[in-house]
């Protein structure tokens, strides 16, 4: 594997991985309710505590994407 062939996989794959992630957040904002009450039955969870854990979720989704993906990206992409 070339670096090139490297950088242009983890380019893709910062796409790919905000996509989903913005796919994500818009779910979670437009059908909060029906997702908190779904989530809520399902695991005896109460809202508050969803709330916090899909900003959890969210939050830690977006910090594995800048380490993971857009970071070794960026240092190839300007390095190289």
């Amino acid at each position: 594997m070339t670096l090139e062939t490297l950088t242009t996989f983890l380019g893709w794959s910062t796409l790919i991985n905000t996509g989903f992630l913005l796919l994500a957040t818009i779910a979670l904002v437009m059908f909060k309710h029906s997702i908190t009450t779904l989530h809520g039955s399902l695991f005896g969870l109460d809202p508050d505590d969803l709330k916090r854990a899909y900003f959890q979720y969210l939050a830690q989704y977006k910090i594995v994407i800048v380490v993971f993906n857009m970071v070794p990206y960026l240092v190839l992409r300007f390095c190289l």
